[in-house]
């Protein structure tokens, strides 16, 4: 597992790195909390090891901006600092640190509490990867994906990166439920998600259940025209299924239409936009007659 080590002396950061190296993680050093709090974003730790007494942002500092941060909040922090205090270490604890070392450390001391800290956060992620999948389609659902929206929007504000999404909606999924009934509706619905995870192959990029019949789909580093032809590509695929609809006045296959937006996020506009303009543009497909792909930069 990943952690990162935040402190201004490099012999502690040293002796700290070669000790949790030899446990088998991947270790990641910052010298002060503002940098800290950008690896955190960038790297993801598991832990992290924070000193209290640091130049231009402090322990404290850092670790109230931590917490206050929807998407850093959720990582363990344990203060490891020669403030020795009953004071110290309350107010470490009270800003949500889940443990308090003093200086000088013991080696042992630090490995037993870091492998305690991890092994709680492995048991949490779990929980949360199961949270954050859809039951019946097995991929991820609404919240994991306002999550990886959130998270990938701000990294491409830093980055210059455009961001896409494409809404997936199965043309006349009632009329299908009517027809065919709901278990054959459960059925149509886990295959239409296999295939639209089977289409978005790329690293990083990212398919979730929406609600309902709507799925959407997340893409980075695209043009308009790579993202006409892989919102496209999803749109074959699901009719290449073969699932009869008989019920539907657009074919005698299942279909799905699909509305793409893509952009280049800026400070100022929320990530909530681009859902919008995904959103609008299949409402486009629908009034244009279904089984299509409508787009907009």
């Amino acid at each position: 597992m990943r952690i990162l080590i935040v402190d201004d002396i490099p012999d502690n950061i040293r002796v700290l790195s070669t000790m949790l190296a030899d446990d088998g993680h991947q270790i990641s050093a910052a010298t002060n909390g503002r940098a800290a709090l950008r690896l955190a974003e960038s790297c993801a730790p598991d832990l992290i090891l924070l000193d209290v007494m640091m130049p231009e942002m402090d322990g404290y500092e850092a670790c109230a901006a931590l917490k206050s941060d929807p998407l850093l909040k959720s990582i363990p922090v344990i203060f490891i600092t020669a403030l020795a205090d009953v004071e110290d270490e309350t107010r470490g604890l009270a800003l949500g640190a889940v443990d308090y070392i003093t200086k000088p450390f013991k080696e042992a001391i630090v490995r037993l509490r870091v492998r305690t800290q991890l092994e709680l956060k492995r048991q949490r992620d779990l929980l949360a990867q199961l949270s954050h999948l859809d039951g019946l389609t097995g991929i991820p659902n609404r919240r994991a994906f306002d999550e990886r929206l959130e998270r990938d929007w701000r990294r491409a504000i830093r980055s210059g990166e455009p961001v896409a999404a494409a809404m997936v909606d199965i043309d006349h999924f009632k009329e299908f439920n009517d027809a065919y009934g709901h278990l054959a509706g459960d059925d149509c619905l886990r295959r239409v998600a296999g295939s639209l995870a089977d289409g978005v192959k790329r690293a990083g990029d990212f398919v979730a259940r929406y609600g309902g019949e709507e799925f959407i789909c997340l893409f980075h580093g695209v043009d308009a025209s790579g993202l006409a032809v892989v919102a496209e590509q999803l749109r074959a695929g699901i009719e290449a299924l073969r699932i009869p609809h008989s019920a539907s006045p657009v074919s005698p296959w299942l279909t799905i239409s699909i509305g793409a937006g893509l952009c280049r996020p800026v400070l100022e506009t929320p990530s909530s936009e681009l859902v919008a303009v995904a959103d609008l543009q299949l409402f486009t497909a629908k009034r244009l007659g279904r089984n299509r792909v409508s787009l907009a930069q």
